[in-house]
């Protein structure tokens, strides 16, 4: 059976977050499924090999001029769809376009959320509740992401990862300024892990400037020599690492989703996004600002995130 799921959300967490969906759809009718997702949705670093997934087909749609942006562009994606001879497809959105394009490609089943309501959308609640509704299957919110057992193996002897440290993951990214945990937030965080226990550093981020700066500051100070960056490697090279961690500690960035969906217990820092991108898997340990009782946008407490609550929790992980 060809059956099509279309997840058009942006960045990785996103797609993180919908795999248990996914996955559930593949099991009901035992068949992969494909997947239609954006090209930063990463998906093909992660999901290349998942035996839920068939086929990545990727949604142009990043500016006025691209392949399936407009009217034209629309009928781009319908002929291409159409090659495909999707039987089913599940819209995990409410969009009339997508609806549109779907019976052009000439999908017979066609399974969506209640068109019009993106408003009134909980990520998580609704595509539960339509897969309730369309499967009759209860969802739990644990996305999982599995690998081989060679790559771990090689990634320990290549980076040197000892069993006997306290390997830690540092995502000290994130997608916007208000995400990035000033870098001395880490640092302290740091001295209190280092003061108690043999500790290696993995310093996870992206290539702009601002996290850059982050990422040379825990470089150039005492840590230095335990310490090791992971800017120039590509996400599908850095899972293996990730998996050989004991433990994250992330800004809401594409890392919390990964180390979390990988199996490694991950306090999530979260200054200025909603409380539930860092608290929806169980691997998941939601730091807030000091003064808050939630998080959400705006709330602008990268300053106010306190690093003795980080190593309060990360000693409870530990024991």
């Amino acid at each position: 059976m060809k059956i099509l799921a279309i997840q058009n959300r942006m960045g990785i967490g996103d797609m993180v977050i919908f795999l248990p969906f996914i996955e559930a759809i593949s099991k009901k009718f035992n068949s992969p499924v494909s997947i239609l997702v954006k090209e930063n949705s990463k998906a093909s670093e992660y999901l290349e090999k998942n035996k839920y997934i068939e086929k990545i087909l990727i949604l142009e749609r990043n500016n006025k001029n691209s392949h399936h942006d407009g009217i034209i562009g629309s009928f781009n994606l319908a002929n291409e769809l159409k090659k495909h001879n999707f039987e089913k497809v599940f819209i995990f959105n409410s969009s009339l376009r997508f609806l549109l394009i779907c019976k052009i490609a000439g999908i017979k089943e066609i399974f969506q959320y209640q068109l019009f309501q993106k408003k009134q959308q909980h990520l998580i609640k609704t595509a539960q509740s339509f897969i309730k509704k369309e499967l009759d299957l209860d969802i739990d919110s644990n996305p999982i992401i599995e690998l081989e057992s060679s790559l771990i193996e090689n990634a320990k002897k290549k980076y040197i990862i000892k069993s006997n440290q306290i390997n830690i993951l540092l995502g000290i990214g994130g997608s916007g300024p208000t995400k990035r945990i000033p870098a001395y937030k880490f640092l302290n965080f740091m001295k209190m892990a280092a003061k108690e226990h043999d500790c290696k550093f993995f310093l996870a981020t992206g290539s702009n400037e601002e996290e850059q700066n982050i990422l040379n500051e825990i470089l150039n100070s005492e840590f230095k020599e335990r310490c090791i960056p992971l800017d120039k490697v590509k996400i599908k090279e850095t899972l293996p690492i990730i998996k050989n961690c004991t433990i994250a500690v992330c800004n809401d960035s594409s890392f919390s989703h990964l180390s979390a969906a990988l199996g490694i217990p991950t306090i999530v820092l979260l200054s200025d996004t909603p409380l539930m991108y860092g608290s929806y898997s169980p691997k998941m340990y939601p730091i807030i600002p000091d003064g808050e009782e939630t998080v959400t946008h705006d709330t602008l407490g990268k300053e106010r995130i306190n690093p003795e609550k980080i190593f309060k929790i990360f000693k409870e992980i530990l024991n």
